[in-house]
């Protein structure tokens, strides 16, 4: 009978995780919670490529701002307050969210954006790091 399933010990399976119990717990009273605004980061020739996803997002209601070394993206979906009582049940989310990306190593003057289709393309152009050449020190 051994031979026919694969005998695994329940050892690890019954060790106590508190974390992952408060995890659980976490998930059961807020619910799952996904980032609002899900990004991808990819490498191109000299530039770094974020793409966030923002679907059901007017142009309009995007802004991206660079402060203080850090780029920031916003979006704002407002609610339809007359139909809200008409609803059985609202999944999409509403209200303002916000990404903050550090801009270290970028060339912030020549950062471009495009809106297209529901997600945001920024393009995030690296600085050129210029190989120090030396020099000769003089010694008295």
């Amino acid at each position: 009978m051994f031979g026919l399933t694969p005998f695994r010990s329940n050892f690890y399976v019954s060790a106590y995780d508190p974390f992952k119990e408060m995890e659980e717990f976490e998930k059961r009273f807020f619910g799952q919670r996904t980032p609002a605004m899900k990004t991808d980061i990819r490498e191109a020739d000299g530039a770094y490529i974020l793409d966030c996803d923002l679907p059901g997002f007017a142009r309009e209601d995007v802004s991206a701002e660079i402060k203080n070394g850090y780029l920031t993206i916003r979006a704002e979906r407002k609610t339809d307050n007359e139909t809200a009582d008409s609803y059985l049940r609202r999944e999409r989310s509403y209200g303002s969210f916000s990404r903050t990306f550090d801009l270290e190593g970028i060339d912030a003057e020549a950062i471009t954006a495009t809106f297209k289709d529901g997600v945001l393309s920024v393009n995030l152009p690296k600085l050129e790091v210029k190989a120090d050449e030396g020099r000769k020190v003089e010694i008295n």
